[in-house]
């Protein structure tokens, strides 16, 4: 009975920990939306915790702001009340990330000193720990490009930072799914069901992946200012203008950017649609058949919200839906994979 006392609450911890990734990744979204990643150009991870305390340290802050490229070329006239509106819209985004680290290390420690989690269980989250320090400094990997020279940040180190927190994320749900699944028996015994549609679900978390990041560069580009119409891009399936002269086009050309996040975004559709039929039809697990209606049903909402976010011209508010939606779709497939798993 302790031992599943001690599963349920590791279990209800870690679903916290993958809560305020999600919140980090919405957050994150913002700070890109109201151009705010850029208003703090220094990487103090202890003594960043606190925003400037009196007027002459936010005159000082503000002064290294108007130094840096953003400051010198683009928001030249921003007065002061103007740049503490963009500080602390950053400053909150780096302040919930530690405040995640805490909420992730300091159950941990307590969990393992009363043997709650022990041996590989604990050494998993140990790694995710790991992986979450790495998040913080693909943070400031990324702002650093938008410091030396353009004031904007490479959309790939953008992707870089999104594609970790994702991988945090979906590491913590499913870690969190095994101590879930591990309440009845007290192990983590075999699922041998569902194996017919164990090749479709992961082929659907792959395409959502892919998706999510494309959905990066689209955000670091700019690119979804560029064809504001749906289904067709601009009155055509496939945008005239479009020209790929090298693979890497489908990476740095934003028209190309955009019609790549499309076309995935309609294979990770169908791809659930498929995965969703065959597991629904086979004799998977009951768990699996929620994910997987779930998994249709975030999909559809997420096909809708990227055709306002478009339609809307990248409104700030259904761009932070589509992104948080984004999330939530990579949740189900993580959940529906664990369903199936061997």
């Amino acid at each position: 009975m302790r031992a599943v006392v001690g599963r349920r609450s590791v279990a209800t911890w870690l679903f916290m920990c993958a809560g305020f990734v999600l919140a980090m990744v919405v957050v994150g979204g913002l700070t890109r939306l109201t151009r705010s990643g850029l208003s703090i150009v220094d990487w103090k991870p202890i003594t960043g915790v606190l925003p400037p305390l009196s007027h002459d340290a936010w005159l000082a802050e503000f002064a290294r702001y108007q130094q840096s490229p953003e400051g010198r070329l683009v928001n030249t006239g921003m007065d002061l009340a103007g740049f503490q509106r963009i500080f602390f819209v950053e400053w909150a985004h780096r302040l919930l990330g530690r405040i995640t680290g805490v909420v992730v290390l300091l159950p941990f420690v307590w969990f393992v000193a009363s043997g709650a989690l022990r041996g590989a269980r604990a050494l998993r989250v140990v790694g995710i720990f790991v992986l979450g320090g790495l998040q913080g400094a693909a943070g400031w990997f990324m702002v650093a490009s938008g410091l030396v020279d353009r004031p904007h940040v490479s959309h790939l180190r953008l992707a870089l930072h999104l594609d970790l927190a994702l991988l945090i994320f979906a590491l913590l749900l499913w870690v969190a799914l095994d101590e879930v699944f591990g309440l009845r028996t007290g192990s983590l015994a075999p699922r041998p069901r569902g194996a017919l549609s164990r090749p479709f679900a992961f082929t659907t978390l792959v395409l959502a992946a892919l998706t999510l990041t494309w959905g990066a560069f689209m955000a670091g580009l700019h690119a979804g200012h560029l064809a504001p119409t749906f289904p067709s891009m601009n009155g055509e399936v496939i945008p005239s203008g479009m020209a790929l002269s090298s693979p890497l086009d489908l990476v740095n050309q934003p028209l190309v950017v955009h019609f790549a996040h499309r076309t995935l975004a309609y294979c990770t559709a169908a791809g659930a649609l498929l995965t969703a039929w065959v597991t629904l039809t086979s004799a998977a697990p009951a768990r699996a058949r929620r994910a997987a209606m779930l998994l249709v049903l975030a999909l559809v909402a997420q096909v809708g919200l990227g055709a306002w976010v478009v339609l809307a011209h990248v409104h700030i508010v259904a761009a932070t839906l589509h992104q948080a939606n984004g999330v939530m779709v990579l949740g189900a497939c993580v959940a529906l994979l664990h369903g199936l798993r061997r």
